[in-house]
Protein backbone atom coordinates (compact mmCIF):
# COMPACT_ATOMS: atom_id res chain seq x y z
CA UNK A 1 0.00 0.00 0.00
CA UNK A 2 1.44 3.37 -0.97
CA UNK A 3 1.16 6.62 0.90
CA UNK A 4 -1.22 8.09 -1.66
CA UNK A 5 -3.91 5.49 -0.95
CA UNK A 6 -3.46 5.23 2.77
CA UNK A 7 -7.05 6.18 3.66
CA UNK A 8 -5.82 9.66 4.68
CA UNK A 9 -4.51 8.62 8.07
CA UNK A 10 -2.22 11.06 9.81
CA UNK A 11 1.35 9.75 9.63
CA UNK A 12 3.18 8.81 12.78
CA UNK A 13 6.60 10.44 12.61
CA UNK A 14 9.53 8.93 14.46
CA UNK A 15 13.18 9.90 14.34
CA UNK A 16 15.80 7.38 15.32
CA UNK A 17 19.05 9.21 16.09
CA UNK A 18 21.01 5.95 16.26
CA UNK A 19 20.19 4.73 12.76
CA UNK A 20 22.32 5.82 9.85
CA UNK A 21 22.54 5.12 6.16
CA UNK A 22 24.63 2.02 6.69
CA UNK A 23 22.44 0.32 9.29
CA UNK A 24 21.36 -3.21 8.60
CA UNK A 25 17.83 -3.61 7.25
CA UNK A 26 16.75 -6.71 5.32
CA UNK A 27 13.83 -4.76 3.85
CA UNK A 28 16.08 -2.16 2.23
CA UNK A 29 15.44 -1.64 -1.45
CA UNK A 30 18.56 -2.26 -3.54
CA UNK A 31 19.96 0.65 -5.46
CA UNK A 32 18.55 3.37 -3.22
CA UNK A 33 20.96 6.22 -2.52
CA UNK A 34 21.93 7.38 0.94
CA UNK A 35 20.20 10.76 0.72
CA UNK A 36 16.71 9.29 0.43
CA UNK A 37 15.71 5.70 0.93
CA UNK A 38 12.45 3.84 1.40
CA UNK A 39 11.54 0.32 2.37
CA UNK A 40 8.36 -1.68 1.94
CA UNK A 41 6.90 -3.32 5.01
CA UNK A 42 5.14 -6.61 4.20
CA UNK A 43 1.74 -5.59 5.53
CA UNK A 44 -1.33 -4.59 3.53
CA UNK A 45 -1.92 -1.68 5.90
CA UNK A 46 1.54 -0.42 6.81
CA UNK A 47 3.79 1.75 4.73
CA UNK A 48 6.93 3.57 5.69
CA UNK A 49 9.65 5.76 4.30
CA UNK A 50 12.97 6.94 5.61
CA UNK A 51 15.33 9.72 4.71
CA UNK A 52 18.69 10.85 5.94
CA UNK A 53 18.41 13.99 8.01
CA UNK A 54 21.38 15.76 6.48
CA UNK A 55 22.51 18.92 8.14
CA UNK A 56 20.71 18.25 11.43
CA UNK A 57 23.24 17.56 14.20
CA UNK A 58 22.67 14.35 16.08
CA UNK A 59 19.92 13.19 13.75
CA UNK A 60 19.99 9.94 11.83
CA UNK A 61 17.02 8.66 9.88
CA UNK A 62 13.44 9.80 9.83
CA UNK A 63 10.82 7.08 9.58
CA UNK A 64 7.17 7.75 8.77
CA UNK A 65 4.67 4.98 9.50
CA UNK A 66 1.15 5.01 8.09
CA UNK A 67 -1.10 2.27 9.33
CA UNK A 68 -4.54 1.25 10.40
CA UNK A 69 -4.15 -0.85 13.53
CA UNK A 70 -7.33 -2.86 13.00
CA UNK A 71 -5.87 -4.42 9.87
CA UNK A 72 -2.44 -5.26 11.23
CA UNK A 73 -3.37 -8.26 13.37
CA UNK A 74 -1.33 -11.39 12.93
CA UNK A 75 -1.40 -14.86 14.44
CA UNK A 76 1.70 -16.39 16.01
CA UNK A 77 2.36 -20.03 16.81
CA UNK A 78 4.66 -20.39 19.79
CA UNK A 79 5.73 -23.07 22.20
CA UNK A 80 8.55 -25.29 23.39
CA UNK A 81 9.71 -28.88 23.83
CA UNK A 82 12.14 -29.14 26.74
CA UNK A 83 13.51 -32.21 28.51
CA UNK A 84 15.60 -32.76 31.64
CA UNK A 85 17.25 -35.95 32.84
CA UNK A 86 16.75 -36.20 36.61
CA UNK A 87 18.76 -38.62 38.70
CA UNK A 88 16.40 -38.43 41.66
CA UNK A 89 13.14 -36.71 42.49
CA UNK A 90 13.80 -33.00 41.89
CA UNK A 91 11.50 -30.06 42.69
CA UNK A 92 11.37 -27.56 39.81
CA UNK A 93 10.16 -24.00 39.56
CA UNK A 94 9.20 -23.19 35.96
CA UNK A 95 8.54 -19.80 34.39
CA UNK A 96 7.17 -20.81 31.00
CA UNK A 97 3.67 -19.32 30.82
CA UNK A 98 2.75 -16.28 28.79
CA UNK A 99 2.73 -13.15 30.94
CA UNK A 100 -0.74 -12.30 32.36
CA UNK A 101 -0.75 -9.08 30.31
CA UNK A 102 -0.88 -11.17 27.10
CA UNK A 103 -3.37 -13.84 28.16
CA UNK A 104 -6.32 -12.00 26.61
CA UNK A 105 -4.55 -12.40 23.25
CA UNK A 106 -4.42 -16.20 23.42
CA UNK A 107 -6.34 -17.94 20.64
CA UNK A 108 -5.90 -21.48 21.99
CA UNK A 109 -5.35 -23.30 25.26
CA UNK A 110 -2.07 -22.56 27.01
CA UNK A 111 -1.14 -25.67 29.00
CA UNK A 112 2.22 -26.97 30.20
CA UNK A 113 2.22 -30.70 29.47
CA UNK A 114 4.44 -33.03 31.48
CA UNK A 115 5.60 -36.48 30.47
CA UNK A 116 5.47 -38.52 32.59
CA UNK A 117 2.62 -36.94 34.49
CA UNK A 118 3.77 -35.15 37.60
CA UNK A 119 1.98 -33.24 40.30
CA UNK A 120 2.21 -29.56 39.50
CA UNK A 121 0.46 -26.48 40.70
CA UNK A 122 0.15 -22.98 39.30
CA UNK A 123 1.18 -19.93 41.21
CA UNK A 124 2.18 -17.28 38.73
CA UNK A 125 4.59 -20.00 37.62
CA UNK A 126 4.34 -23.78 37.64
CA UNK A 127 5.84 -25.65 40.59
CA UNK A 128 6.14 -29.41 40.66
CA UNK A 129 8.32 -32.36 41.55
CA UNK A 130 10.01 -34.17 38.68
CA UNK A 131 10.41 -37.94 39.20
CA UNK A 132 13.68 -39.74 38.45
CA UNK A 133 14.37 -40.28 34.75
CA UNK A 134 13.49 -38.19 31.72
CA UNK A 135 10.99 -35.39 32.36
CA UNK A 136 9.53 -33.68 29.29
CA UNK A 137 7.72 -30.34 29.18
CA UNK A 138 5.91 -29.13 26.11
CA UNK A 139 3.42 -26.51 25.02
CA UNK A 140 2.12 -25.13 21.73
CA UNK A 141 -0.36 -22.30 21.48
CA UNK A 142 -1.69 -19.61 19.17
CA UNK A 143 -1.70 -15.95 20.13
CA UNK A 144 -2.90 -12.78 18.46
CA UNK A 145 -0.51 -9.87 18.03
CA UNK A 146 -0.98 -6.31 16.78
CA UNK A 147 1.67 -6.80 14.10
CA UNK A 148 3.06 -3.36 14.89
CA UNK A 149 6.77 -2.78 15.59
CA UNK A 150 8.00 -1.66 19.00
CA UNK A 151 6.68 1.80 19.76
CA UNK A 152 8.93 4.83 19.26
CA UNK A 153 8.45 8.09 21.16
CA UNK A 154 11.45 10.36 20.78
CA UNK A 155 9.78 12.98 22.97
CA UNK A 156 9.51 10.68 26.03
CA UNK A 157 11.36 12.37 28.89
CA UNK A 158 13.15 10.99 31.92
CA UNK A 159 11.42 11.77 35.21
CA UNK A 160 13.30 12.84 38.36
CA UNK A 161 13.63 10.03 40.88
CA UNK A 162 11.38 11.90 43.32
CA UNK A 163 8.54 11.85 40.78
CA UNK A 164 8.71 8.13 40.01
CA UNK A 165 5.78 5.90 41.05
CA UNK A 166 6.39 3.18 43.61
CA UNK A 167 6.28 0.44 40.95
CA UNK A 168 9.28 1.94 39.15
CA UNK A 169 11.55 2.53 42.16
CA UNK A 170 12.95 -1.05 42.46
CA UNK A 171 14.19 -0.73 38.89
CA UNK A 172 16.63 2.11 39.62
CA UNK A 173 18.53 -0.08 42.10
CA UNK A 174 21.34 -2.51 41.46
CA UNK A 175 20.62 -6.25 41.47
CA UNK A 176 22.41 -9.59 41.23
CA UNK A 177 23.48 -9.29 37.57
CA UNK A 178 23.08 -5.51 37.21
CA UNK A 179 26.03 -4.25 39.24
CA UNK A 180 25.43 -0.51 38.95
CA UNK A 181 28.13 0.41 41.47
CA UNK A 182 30.82 -0.73 39.01
CA UNK A 183 29.46 1.18 35.99
CA UNK A 184 27.85 4.33 37.40
CA UNK A 185 30.85 6.65 36.95
CA UNK A 186 31.44 5.47 33.41
CA UNK A 187 27.75 5.79 32.58
CA UNK A 188 27.62 9.41 33.70
CA UNK A 189 30.82 10.21 31.82
CA UNK A 190 29.44 8.76 28.58
CA UNK A 191 25.73 9.64 28.73
CA UNK A 192 25.41 12.47 31.25
CA UNK A 193 25.66 15.13 28.54
CA UNK A 194 22.85 13.70 26.41
CA UNK A 195 19.59 15.60 26.78
CA UNK A 196 16.23 13.88 26.60
CA UNK A 197 15.20 10.57 28.12
CA UNK A 198 14.59 8.68 24.88
CA UNK A 199 17.79 9.94 23.29
CA UNK A 200 19.81 8.95 26.35
CA UNK A 201 18.36 5.41 26.43
CA UNK A 202 18.89 5.00 22.70
CA UNK A 203 22.49 6.13 23.07
CA UNK A 204 22.95 3.48 25.76
CA UNK A 205 21.48 0.79 23.49
CA UNK A 206 23.73 1.92 20.63
CA UNK A 207 26.75 1.64 22.89
CA UNK A 208 25.82 -1.82 24.18
CA UNK A 209 24.99 -3.04 20.68
CA UNK A 210 28.44 -2.03 19.47
CA UNK A 211 30.28 -3.07 22.63
CA UNK A 212 29.23 -6.73 22.87
CA UNK A 213 29.80 -9.43 20.26
CA UNK A 214 26.83 -11.81 20.09
CA UNK A 215 27.37 -15.57 19.96
CA UNK A 216 25.58 -18.54 21.53
CA UNK A 217 28.98 -20.05 22.32
CA UNK A 218 29.62 -17.01 24.54
CA UNK A 219 26.73 -17.91 26.90
CA UNK A 220 27.57 -17.99 30.59
CA UNK A 221 24.90 -18.21 33.27
CA UNK A 222 26.72 -16.16 35.92
CA UNK A 223 28.06 -13.21 33.87
CA UNK A 224 27.24 -9.81 35.36
CA UNK A 225 26.71 -6.61 33.41
CA UNK A 226 30.17 -5.34 34.35
CA UNK A 227 31.79 -8.61 33.28
CA UNK A 228 29.90 -8.49 29.98
CA UNK A 229 31.14 -4.95 29.46
CA UNK A 230 34.75 -5.97 30.08
CA UNK A 231 34.65 -9.30 28.21
CA UNK A 232 32.73 -7.75 25.28
CA UNK A 233 31.00 -11.02 24.45
CA UNK A 234 27.62 -12.51 25.32
CA UNK A 235 24.10 -13.48 24.36
CA UNK A 236 20.87 -11.50 24.48
CA UNK A 237 20.71 -11.61 28.30
CA UNK A 238 24.13 -9.93 28.46
CA UNK A 239 23.02 -7.15 26.11
CA UNK A 240 19.91 -6.63 28.25
CA UNK A 241 21.81 -6.72 31.56
CA UNK A 242 24.34 -4.13 30.43
CA UNK A 243 21.72 -1.79 28.98
CA UNK A 244 19.55 -2.12 32.11
CA UNK A 245 22.56 -1.41 34.33
CA UNK A 246 23.63 1.69 32.41
CA UNK A 247 20.06 3.03 32.44
CA UNK A 248 19.76 2.51 36.20
CA UNK A 249 23.13 4.17 36.67
CA UNK A 250 21.56 7.22 35.03
CA UNK A 251 18.53 7.01 37.40
CA UNK A 252 16.30 5.68 34.61
CA UNK A 253 14.10 2.77 35.74
CA UNK A 254 14.80 -0.29 33.59
CA UNK A 255 13.58 -3.86 33.91
CA UNK A 256 14.70 -7.13 32.34
CA UNK A 257 12.25 -9.02 30.11
CA UNK A 258 12.26 -12.51 28.68
CA UNK A 259 9.93 -14.08 26.15
CA UNK A 260 9.43 -15.17 22.56
CA UNK A 261 10.78 -13.19 19.61
CA UNK A 262 10.68 -14.87 16.23
CA UNK A 263 12.08 -13.78 12.87
CA UNK A 264 8.72 -12.42 11.75
CA UNK A 265 9.05 -10.38 8.53
CA UNK A 266 12.81 -10.68 8.73
CA UNK A 267 15.41 -12.89 7.10
CA UNK A 268 15.43 -16.20 9.06
CA UNK A 269 18.27 -16.65 11.52
CA UNK A 270 20.01 -19.97 10.79
CA UNK A 271 20.72 -20.50 14.50
CA UNK A 272 18.20 -22.57 16.50
CA UNK A 273 15.31 -20.59 17.99
CA UNK A 274 15.69 -19.61 21.62
CA UNK A 275 13.87 -17.49 24.15
CA UNK A 276 14.93 -13.85 23.91
CA UNK A 277 15.78 -11.09 26.38
CA UNK A 278 15.23 -7.34 26.09
CA UNK A 279 14.51 -4.42 28.41
CA UNK A 280 11.68 -2.04 29.23
CA UNK A 281 12.44 1.51 30.34
CA UNK A 282 10.19 3.88 32.28
CA UNK A 283 9.93 7.24 30.50
CA UNK A 284 7.22 9.89 30.51
CA UNK A 285 5.05 7.89 32.93
CA UNK A 286 5.03 4.52 31.13
CA UNK A 287 7.19 1.58 30.03
CA UNK A 288 8.80 1.39 26.58
CA UNK A 289 10.53 -1.56 24.92
CA UNK A 290 14.20 -1.35 23.91
CA UNK A 291 16.39 -4.13 22.54
CA UNK A 292 20.14 -3.57 22.73
CA UNK A 293 20.95 -6.77 20.86
CA UNK A 294 18.86 -6.12 17.73
CA UNK A 295 18.74 -2.33 18.23
CA UNK A 296 15.77 -1.66 15.98
CA UNK A 297 11.99 -2.10 16.35
CA UNK A 298 10.77 -5.69 16.04
CA UNK A 299 7.38 -7.30 15.51
CA UNK A 300 5.77 -10.09 17.52
CA UNK A 301 7.30 -9.98 21.00
CA UNK A 302 5.50 -12.24 23.50
CA UNK A 303 6.61 -11.47 27.03
CA UNK A 304 6.83 -14.31 29.55
CA UNK A 305 8.22 -12.50 32.57
CA UNK A 306 9.70 -9.23 33.80
CA UNK A 307 12.09 -8.70 36.69
CA UNK A 308 15.16 -6.93 38.00
CA UNK A 309 17.45 -9.24 36.04
CA UNK A 310 17.68 -12.83 34.77
CA UNK A 311 17.69 -14.22 38.32
CA UNK A 312 14.07 -13.10 38.71
CA UNK A 313 12.85 -14.64 35.45
CA UNK A 314 14.77 -17.91 35.02
CA UNK A 315 12.68 -20.27 32.89
CA UNK A 316 13.60 -23.20 35.16
CA UNK A 317 15.06 -23.46 38.64
CA UNK A 318 15.85 -26.97 39.86
CA UNK A 319 16.34 -27.87 43.51
CA UNK A 320 18.54 -30.87 42.78
CA UNK A 321 20.45 -32.50 39.92
CA UNK A 322 18.79 -32.20 36.49
CA UNK A 323 20.56 -32.15 33.12
CA UNK A 324 19.00 -30.34 30.17
CA UNK A 325 18.76 -32.86 27.30
CA UNK A 326 16.44 -31.15 24.82
CA UNK A 327 15.53 -27.53 24.19
CA UNK A 328 13.35 -26.59 21.21
CA UNK A 329 11.55 -23.24 20.93
CA UNK A 330 8.99 -22.31 18.27
CA UNK A 331 7.92 -18.76 17.38
CA UNK A 332 6.49 -18.22 13.90
CA UNK A 333 3.71 -16.40 12.13
CA UNK A 334 0.71 -18.46 11.07
CA UNK A 335 0.06 -17.35 7.51
CA UNK A 336 -3.65 -17.56 6.78
CA UNK A 337 -4.80 -18.98 3.45
CA UNK A 338 -6.26 -15.63 2.39
CA UNK A 339 -2.93 -13.90 2.96
CA UNK A 340 -1.09 -16.63 1.08
CA UNK A 341 -3.39 -16.15 -1.89
CA UNK A 342 -3.00 -12.37 -1.66
CA UNK A 343 0.80 -12.74 -1.63
CA UNK A 344 0.66 -15.05 -4.65
CA UNK A 345 -1.30 -12.47 -6.62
Amino acid sequence: MNAENSHNEEPVLATLPSWNASCEDPLRQPGADSAARSFAVPLPCLSASWEACNGEPGMGLRIVFLYREAEVKLKIRAGYDIAFNCFQEVPMLLMLSVHPSRRQDLLSDHVIRFSPNVEARDCLDAFGNAPPGLIELSNEFLISDSGLPDEINIHAEQWPVGDLPDEALPYVLGSRYCDTQKLADQAWAMFGGIAGGWQRVQAICDYVHDRIEFGYHHARCDRTAFEGHEERIGVCRDFAHLAVTLCRSMNIPARYCTGYLGDIWRAPDPAPMDFSAWLEVFLEGRWYTFDARHNHPRVGRIVIARGRDAADVAISTTFGSATLTRFTIVTEEVVEESRQLQAAE
